[in-house]
Formats: structure tokens, C-alpha cells, sequence
């Protein structure tokens, strides 16, 4: 545990502090684009934050490969190899997409190639445990299409809820630390050395999100772009293939006494279909959505818009923080509330902690759409915005003020032309507001001085 713990803060600080000088690159660079339809953001904010947590994926990996335990991942396998190739094809294509701007499709195919490489490189799915029938041996073929979906997935789902400061690196770090914990016990509790790959990943995971948050919490002075938001999903899907790939079904079997309580015992992080739903449940459900309201509108899957859940938390009168915080606790719960039932599916406390957390969480998440009526007794101790306003009647306009007001506005716009181009004249010399009219008021006086005989 201390060599994961030393991987993840280095982790962390590479990306902590590579993140302040690839600010002002991205400034000198260019890379902010103006302010679009469906952003939150009030004023233009620098991309390329994936440069900084690239920068912490190959510090971590650096880092491992030196530790004396870690170490022996990079000897006994070629999936650390695999990972860093197929990171830096979807990073390189990430860092084009924020400068230049990339085709959705471009983009899909880059993320295929990305996946195919992994696969390549020997990071791939061989067999699924199917509960109620055993473990399942699979294909090349059939491999490498379920490897290359579910990365292709887990990149989409991130990249898409990639929509308020701190939205997508938080969630997705909740994600792998709920993923650590799981690969964790499963290297050390069942004792089966094929899960190191995946725990590594998952820590280096957790560091670089740390490490970029506290730059990207909201107001954000970086965002992570799809150079960050695709890499980060590769590297959870990676993690996901690594364990589904690579760990010998028969030693959990073994371990638990019976093939189907081995099967059961790994069906929460071990099956692609269903890891997706608990672990990233938030982005998978975020990523369905807009696929359906795109499509049902006649539109490309791939087309943006403001109908995301993160959107919708705004609309409904929850504030950035909030919203962002709300998402936090949805991804936690269901997340974590996996890793508990792959530990104990039988205990009936972990349903009732999960029964008792979803009612606060829906309270919270309704609570802008309840107006409590406070007496007017209790005004003074509540907060501002639940007082009462009183509406001040306005005053009738005394006989006369119309006409005078009209005769002001007629003098007033007999010497508009001329204020107007004393006060651009001043402005191009610094000169704003009142100071501008004075001086042209000044300088009209002094050229009836130096006319007098």
C-alpha cells in the first residue's frame, strides 16, 4: 500500500504543478475559445489541461517501474506498454481537438485506434464470468470488438459529462477509488497477482484527478479539455480490461468455494457490461440520454447541446457548487454501493445505508423546487432569500414633470452629436463618463475666452 500511496502523490504533484505553466502555454497558444451556446463559463478560460495529466501518467508509470513490489508489473507484463501508447494516441488527438477543433468522427475513429493499439499490445478481454452459467472463454475477434466498446463507451461518457468545473475529474475520481478498492482486495485478499496492473492504473488514476482539481473547482482557471477528459476515460476503461483480461477465473472459483459464488463475487468490476453501469452509472446514464433526445430530435448523436444532467441541475435552481456536488454524491452511492455488495451481497445493513442515502439525496436534489412560505414573525431569523419583498407603490408623476422631462431630452439630444464625439475623443485618450463631458465642456469655455476681442 505505501508504493501505491507514494505512485499517486507524485502523481499528483506532476500534475499539480505541470497544470500552472501549461495555463500560460495554452493562453500564449491561443487555445480559448470564445464562449458557446451550451457553456456555463462567463469568460473565455484556457484548455489543454490534459497536457498537465499526461505530464502525471508518465511520472506515475515512471515512478512504478522504479518501486521494488510495483516494479515487477512492468516485467511480468506488457500492460503498462500497452496503457502509455494507447494514452498518448488519444492524448495527441485530444491536444489537436482543443487547439484546432476535431471532427466528432475523427475523433471516434482516434479513439478506435487508440483501443486497437491496446488490444494490440496484449491489453484485452479473454473471458467473461456469466452469473448462472461460469466463465465464458471468448474469442479474438469477439475480444477486441468488447475491448474496443467499452473503451470507446467509458471515453464518450466522460467526455460528455465534462460540463462544470470540477464535474468530470471529480466523478471519475470517485470512480477510481472505488475501482482501487475493489482491484486492491482482490490482489491482496484473494491473492492473485494478475490484479496489480489494474490497482496501479487505478492509482495513478486517482492522482492525476487530484492533482488537477484544485486548478479546475469552480471559478476554473484550467480546463482539462478532451486532451484530459479522453485520456482520463481511457485510463478507467484500461484499468476495467485489465482485471476482465487477465485474472484466471479459476483462483477466484477456488477462493470462494464454488464457481457461482466466484462469479458473483466478480461480477461487479469484472464484467465490461455491467462496470460501466456501477462504477461511471452517472456518465453511462448522462451518455444514454443524449443519445436518445439527439436521436429523437433528428440530430447527430454527436451534436451538443444544454440538455445534459449537469443542465438540468442548473434549470431546476441548484447553483454551480451545488450542482456539481449533487453529481459527486450519485457516483459515490452507486459506486461504492457496488464495491459494498461484491463484499457482502448479503447484508442488509449496506441496503439499508443505500435505501436511506437515495432519500436524501432526492430531497436534496427536489429541494429548489419547494417555495417555503415563512411567517412574517420569523422573517428576521431566516436567510434573505426566503423574506418576503415588499413591493413599494410607485409615485404619480406631478403635472408638468412630463413636459419639462421632454424639453431636457430635446436640449439633450441637440448636443447629443457633439458629447458623443467629445466623449469618443476622450475615450481614445483614457478618459471615460463624466470626466469626458467635463472636458469638452472645459474646452468649449476656452474657445469662447480666446475668441473675446
Amino acid at each position: 500500500m505505501r508504493e501505491y500511496l507514494l505512485t499517486l502523490c507524485v502523481t499528483a504533484a506532476v500534475t499539480y504543478l505541470l497544470t500552472g505553466p501549461v495555463r500560460k502555454f495554452a493562453i500564449a497558444a491561443g487555445a480559448m475559445p470564445q464562449i458557446r451556446a451550451r457553456d456555463v463559463h462567463r469568460e473565455p478560460t484556457p484548455r489543454l489541461g490534459g497536457i498537465a495529466m499526461f505530464g502525471g501518467l508518465c511520472a506515475g508509470l515512471l515512478v512504478a517501474s522504479q518501486l521494488l513490489n510495483i516494479g515487477e508489473v512492468f516485467t511480468a507484463s506488457d500492460e503498462p506498454r500497452a496503457l502509455l501508447a494507447g494514452a498518448a494516441i488519444i492524448w495527441l488527438l485530444g491536444v489537436l481537438d482543443d487547439k484546432w477543433g476535431v471532427d466528432a468522427l475523427v475523433k471516434l475513429g482516434g479513439q478506435m485506434i487508440a483501443a486497437g493499439v491496446m488490444v494490440w499490445q496484449g491489453l484485452t478481454i479473454l473471458w467473461l464470468p456469466i452469473p448462472g452459467v461460469g466463465n465464458v472463454a471468448v474469442t479474438a475477434l469477439q475480444g477486441t470488438l468488447l475491448t474496443v466498446a467499452l473503451v470507446v463507451v467509458t471515453i464518450n461518457a466522460v467526455n460528455f459529462v465534462d460540463g462544470l468545473d470540477g464535474l468530470a475529474a471529480g466523478v471519475v475520481c470517485i470512480a477510481a477509488i472505488a475501482f482501487f478498492m475493489y482491484a486492491y482486495r482482490i490482489w491482496y485478499g484473494h491473492g492473485i497477482q494478475e490484479a496489480s496492473p489494474a490497482t496501479l492504473f487505478a492509482a495513478i488514476l486517482i492522482g492525476m484527478c487530484l492533482g488537477f482539481l484544485p486548478h479546475n473547482m469552480h471559478p476554473a482557471r484550467i480546463f482539462m479539455g478532451d486532451s484530459g477528459s479522453m485520456l482520463i476515460g481511457l485510463v478507467l476503461a484500461a484499468s476495467a480490461v485489465s482485471v476482465t483480461g487477465q485474472v484466471d477465473p479459476d483462483n477466484i472459483t477456488a477462493h470462494e468455494g464454488s464457481i457461482r459464488q466466484g462469479v458473483q463475487a466478480m461480477v461487479p468490476v469484472y464484467m465490461p457490461l455491467l462496470l460501466p453501469l456501477t462504477i461511471l452509472a452517472v456518465p453511462m446514464a448522462d451518455l444514454a440520454l443524449s443519445i436518445l433526445r439527439r436521436t429523437w430530435k433528428g440530430q447527430s448523436p454527436f451534436a451538443a447541446d444544454r440538455g445534459h444532467l449537469h443542465h438540468r441541475l442548473l434549470e431546476i435552481g441548484h447553483s454551480h457548487s451545488r450542482a456539481v456536488l449533487i453529481m459527486y454524491f450519485w457516483s459515490a452511492l452507486i459506486a461504492f454501493g457496488a464495491v459494498a455488495f461484491s463484499v457482502q451481497s448479503s447484508s442488509l445493513l449496506i441496503v439499508l445505508a443505500i435505501v436511506l442515502l437515495s432519500a436524501a439525496g432526492l430531497v436534496v436534489l427536489l429541494l429548489p423546487r419547494f417555495t417555503p412560505r415563512v411567517p412574517r414573525w420569523a422573517q428576521r431569523v431566516v436567510p434573505p432569500r426566503y423574506r418576503r419583498v415588499a413591493t413599494q407603490p410607485q409615485a404619480e408623476p406631478e403635472p408638468g414633470a412630463a413636459a419639462g422631462r421632454a424639453e431636457q431630452d430635446a436640449s439633450a439630444g441637440a448636443r447629443a452629436p457633439e458629447t458623443v464625439g467629445a466623449a469618443a475623443r476622450a475615450r481614445a485618450a483614457g478618459l471615460h463618463g463624466a470626466t469626458a463631458v467635463s472636458e469638452h465642456d472645459r474646452g468649449a469655455h476656452r474657445r469662447t475666452i480666446d475668441s473675446r476681442p
